[in-house]
C-alpha cells in the first residue's frame, strides 16, 4: 500500500471520526418579522438521525419543533414536523408563521417528492394551517390571510446546524438565509404552477400497499403484491 493511499485512509477515518462525533440534537433562536411589522422569538429544535449517504455532511433531521408564544404573550403555541417517510411522517417544511387578529397560521411544503405525493400533489405546493386555540387545523389556501407573503424563518436545513446551538438568528440573517431559494419558497403564490413546471418537481406517485409507485403501474402492483403474499 503506497504512502498516499495510506494517508487517504487516514484522512477518511478522520472524517468518519467527525462525523460520528457530530450531535444529534441541536436548537437556536430565529427572529420572525411578522406582516405587521412586529417580531417574535421563535425557538426551533431539531433531531437528527444518521446519514443519508456516506458523502453526507449533515445527519438527516428526523424531527423538528417550533416554540413560540402569541405577541400578547399569553399563549404557548408548538409547531411540530416529522421527517420520517411518509405516511409515517407528515414530512412539512415550515415557509411562514404570521398572525392574524391573534390567531396563528402557518404555511408549509412538503419536504421531496414523496412528501408532496402524500398531500395530494398542492399547487400552488403549499400547506396551509390555522391554529384554532387547541390544534392546528388544515385550511384552504382561499382561508390563508392575503397579507400574509414572505417567508419569515430559515427554510429547510442549515450547514453545521450544532454551531448555531444557542444562538438568535435575527430577520436580516433570515432574509440572507432564504435568498437564493427558489421564487415559490421565498414568496406565497396566489396562482398554481405551470403543470410542466409540477412534474419537473415531482413525478406523480401513488401509495400502494405501503409502497410508492406510478399511478397506474400493474408491473409494480403484481410485483408487491407476489412479495406480500
Amino acid at each position: 500500500m503506497s504512502a498516499n493511499s495510506m494517508g487517504g485512509m487516514g484522512d477518511f477515518s478522520k472524517d468518519m471520526a467527525g462525523r460520528a462525533l457530530k450531535p444529534r440534537h441541536a436548537s437556536w433562536k430565529e427572529e420572525v418579522l411578522l406582516h405587521d411589522g412586529r417580531t417574535l422569538i421563535v425557538e426551533r429544535s431539531q433531531i437528527y438521525g444518521g446519514y443519508p449517504t456516506i458523502e453526507s455532511r449533515e445527519r438527516e433531521v428526523l424531527n423538528e419543533e417550533w416554540t413560540f408564544r402569541t405577541p400578547d404573550g399569553e399563549r404557548k403555541i408548538v409547531w411540530k414536523s416529522d421527517f420520517r417517510r411518509p405516511p409515517e411522517g407528515d414530512s412539512l417544511m415550515l415557509l411562514q408563521l404570521n398572525f392574524l387578529d391573534g390567531v396563528p397560521y402557518v404555511a408549509a411544503t412538503p419536504a421531496g417528492c414523496l412528501a408532496y405525493n402524500h398531500w395530494k400533489r398542492p399547487n400552488p405546493p403549499y400547506v396551509f394551517f390555522k391554529y384554532d386555540g387547541k390544534a392546528w387545523k388544515q385550511i384552504p389556501l382561499a382561508e390563508f390571510p392575503a397579507v400574509f407573503m414572505e417567508s419569515n424563518v430559515v427554510v429547510g436545513g442549515r450547514m453545521n446546524p450544532e454551531k448555531q446551538s444557542g444562538t438568535t438568528l435575527s430577520v436580516s440573517t433570515i432574509k440572507e438565509e432564504n435568498r437564493l431559494l427558489e421564487p415559490y419558497l421565498r414568496t406565497i403564490l396566489r396562482e398554481p404552477l405551470s403543470a410542466q413546471r409540477i412534474n419537473e418537481m415531482c413525478e406523480e406517485r401513488v401509495l400502494y400497499k405501503g409502497s410508492w409507485i406510478l399511478p397506474n403501474d400493474p408491473i409494480a402492483r403484481k410485483f408487491i403484491d407476489r412479495q406480500q403474499r
